[in-house]
């Protein structure tokens, strides 16, 4: 049906810069909100950052001015750069889309696999 599939993370050091990229994939008329959220060792998943379909966005205050989310609507992808990378933001990635809409029918929460973002100090 309809998947979620990141890329782009890695290995960087303390003030280093990442891009994650998350794209969609399936027979997609459209999609809300997509964001990316993270869950670092022993800790809940929490949300980074949230872009609308019209382009609204929110930011987690431990990530504002550092981080920055965009989509690309007519390909189904969303964008993390992550900017001045500090060891606390060591966690795993999730791409997340609250409402998928397909012909038909709508899928809601639609996550992807997650990618590790590690930083070292």
């Amino acid at each position: 049906q309809v998947q979620l599939v990141e890329s782009g993370g890695g290995l960087v050091q303390a003030g280093g810069s990442l891009r994650l990229s998350c794209a969609a994939s399936g027979s997609i008329f459209s999609i809300n909100t997509m964001g990316w959220y993270r869950q670092a060792p022993g800790k809940q998943r929490e949300l980074v950052a949230a872009i609308t379909s019209g382009g609204s966005t929110h930011y987690a205050d431990s990530v504002k001015g550092r981080f920055t989310i965009s989509r690309d609507n007519a390909k189904n992808m969303v964008y993390l750069q992550m900017s001045s990378l500090k060891p606390e933001d060591t966690a795993v990635y999730y791409c997340n889309a609250d409402e998928v809409l397909i012909a038909g029918y709508r899928l809601l929460e639609v996550w992807g696999q997650g990618t590790l973002v590690t930083v070292s100090s």
